[in-house]
């Protein structure tokens, strides 16, 4: 009896542990499940019944130096759809596609999807925004975007860039700062049905987003509209193939103006991606006799020759390694600063022939070319140069006066403001702040000298030859601008033949490339007409645009004309 009664005993004690164990087990579930863990299944339940659509930020605006607007997002509606709470896809799209003026069977097709949230049209214009407002059509939804205009159309296309409807900068500066202007996501929360499929509450839980940073830029409107004027003028009426301008101030690197033509509309970007290309960054050329300011520098650092020095000319007809270089006028003997003055091959030669090639090769590095300037836009190439080991045996006479060498726009314009300086080769640069959308800078970005080409000595002396070639007796003449001294040099380059394999007689490359005032230069302009079908001299074809741009600029910028006449070394 007394075995029975301890027996039920323990078995009633041995099932109150396992409830126990039981309860203990349900418990410490429970406390894993509602505590440990309640934070992942609270998210686990919100991907289950929410669903979260990303809004895109506006972009940042773009100012000139001055503060003028150049991009800017605008505030607009996008209308999107949830087709399965869409009663009558036809009748909506129908409604929807006379005040979208967009295709109805597209619409159509798209609130018959099985998708939960469909775009309908993004980024819609004023015009076309404003008959959304008596429209209330069940799963048809409006939420503003951010839409990139750029007031100024295709002025400054190359620069600004453009934007994609995604909010992707894929050109010019839209490109290179994007991760500035782009700003951060804002999001659009909607709840989720036993389906999973997407609710559209009335009150929309949206977050908006944060907006980019704005750009202040080095660009002055003023002469940028001035730089664009003249190139448009000069492209249509000489019938060339492309042109270029770019306004320096030489003492900082700041880009007053960078035009290019052919051109295109950023807020349209479409058609031929090849009008998109920036060529003054992008594109190499040889440029003639503009190149001739390397050799001359050199020579002069070197002390290996003076501006009275006499060089004789040969008569406009010089041997080289088995060929015969010709200037185009028979001149006879000249002064160095003549030699430029008049822009002689001959004379340019026989300096380059005491330079050698480690010199002459060191000289060209000096003054940036080979390698990219590091001017804040996407797409720089380095240009073309060798080694002096791989030079051919006439390749000092033809680098001496510009040609064996592919040059950019951009550090042609810049080895000439190293000689207008004083000497230091500068970075060229567009951005000089970033700043919040409350006016805070967060960033400045200074002049920056990326090394010293030549003494100031050597530059002075440049300036006061390069004076003379704007002189009576100068190829470039009609560059001159009353009342200021200007400097600078002509280029004319003949274009290789493809099919000869020589120099085309008719196919070149016009420029002039200059600053003034001479004695205290504030602007150097570099213009470029490739493939003029009219004239083909840089002295007729480039030098009076850089005049025109020059006057204009000088009067924009308030520079005073000189009291007096200066004393020019090169008119002796």
């Amino acid at each position: 009896m007394v075995d029975e009664e301890d027996r039920k005993r323990r078995r009633v004690i041995v099932a109150a542990v396992l409830i126990g164990l039981g309860f203990f087990v349900i418990a410490g579930r429970l406390f894993n499940l509602q505590v440990l863990r309640a934070e992942e299944f609270t998210q686990m339940a919100d991907r289950q019944h929410q669903k979260t659509l990303a809004v895109e930020a506006g972009r940042g605006a773009i100012y000139d130096r001055s503060g003028k607007i150049l991009a800017i997002n605008m505030e607009v509606p996008s209308v999107f759809g949830a087709p399965k709470y869409v009663s009558d896809p036809k009748s909506t799209a129908a409604r929807l596609g006379r005040v979208l003026q967009t295709d109805v069977r597209q619409l159509e097709s798209k609130l018959k999807s099985t998708r939960d949230f469909v775009w309908l049209a993004r980024r819609l214009e004023p015009e076309r925004a404003e008959g959304l407002q008596g429209l209330s059509l069940d799963g048809i939804g409006v939420i503003p975007e951010g839409r990139r205009f750029y007031p100024k159309g295709a002025m400054l296309s190359h620069v600004l860039g453009f934007a994609n409807i995604d909010n992707q900068g894929l050109e010019g500066l839209e490109r290179r700062y994007d991760a500035q202007l782009r700003g951060e996501r804002g999001h659009l929360v909607v709840e989720r049905d036993a389906f999973g499929g997407s609710v559209f509450p009335k009150e929309l839980n949206y977050v908006a987003p944060s907006p980019g940073k704005d750009l202040v830029l080095t660009i002055d409107e003023v002469i940028q509209y001035i730089a664009e004027q003249e190139l448009d003028e000069v492209v249509t009426r000489t019938r060339a193939v492309s042109g270029v301008v770019i306004v320096v101030e030489p003492k900082t690197g700041a880009i007053m103006a960078l035009a290019v033509r052919p051109t295109f509309d950023p807020n349209a970007p479409k058609g031929d991606a090849n009008l998109w290309r920036n060529r003054t960054i992008s594109d190499s050329y040889e440029p003639g006799s503009t190149f001739k300011l390397v050799a001359a520098a050199a020579a002069l650092e070197e002390k290996l020759v003076s501006p009275d020095e006499l060089i004789f000319g040969e008569d406009g007809a010089f041997a080289v390694e088995n060929t015969v270089v010709h200037d185009s006028h028979k001149n006879g003997w000249m002064t160095f600063a003549q030699v430029l003055q008049k822009s002689s091959n001959i004379g340019m030669i026989k300096v380059a022939q005491r330079l050698g090639p480690d010199k002459l090769a060191r000289y060209v590095n000096a003054f940036g070319f080979g390698q990219k300037t590091d001017v804040d836009l996407s797409g720089e190439q380095r240009g073309l140069t060798k080694e002096p080991q791989a030079w051919g045996r006439r390749t000092l006479a033809s680098i001496a006066m510009g040609q064996e060498i592919g040059v950019t726009p951009m550090q042609l314009v810049m080895a000439v403001s190293a000689i207008a300086n004083g000497g230091s080769l500068m970075r060229p640069f567009l951005v000089s702040e970033v700043r919040t959308p409350a006016g805070e800078t967060v960033a400045r970005f200074d002049p920056i000298v990326r090394r010293r080409a030549v003494s100031p000595e050597t530059a002075r002396v440049m300036t006061d030859i390069l004076r003379g070639v704007v002189l009576p007796g100068g190829t470039g003449t009609l560059a001159a601008l009353p009342g200021y001294d200007v400097a600078g040099k002509t280029g004319t380059a003949q274009k290789a033949d493809p099919l000869t394999g020589g120099y085309s007689a008719t196919r070149t490359v016009s420029s002039f490339v200059g600053f003034l005032p001479a004695n205290d230069p504030k602007l150097c302009i570099l213009v470029m007409v490739d493939e003029p079908q009219t004239v083909h001299w840089g002295g007729t074809v480039a030098a009076p645009v850089f005049q025109r741009i020059a006057a204009q600029a000088v009067r924009h910028l308030g520079i005073l004309p000189k009291s007096e006449e200066s004393p020019i070394l090169a008119a002796r």
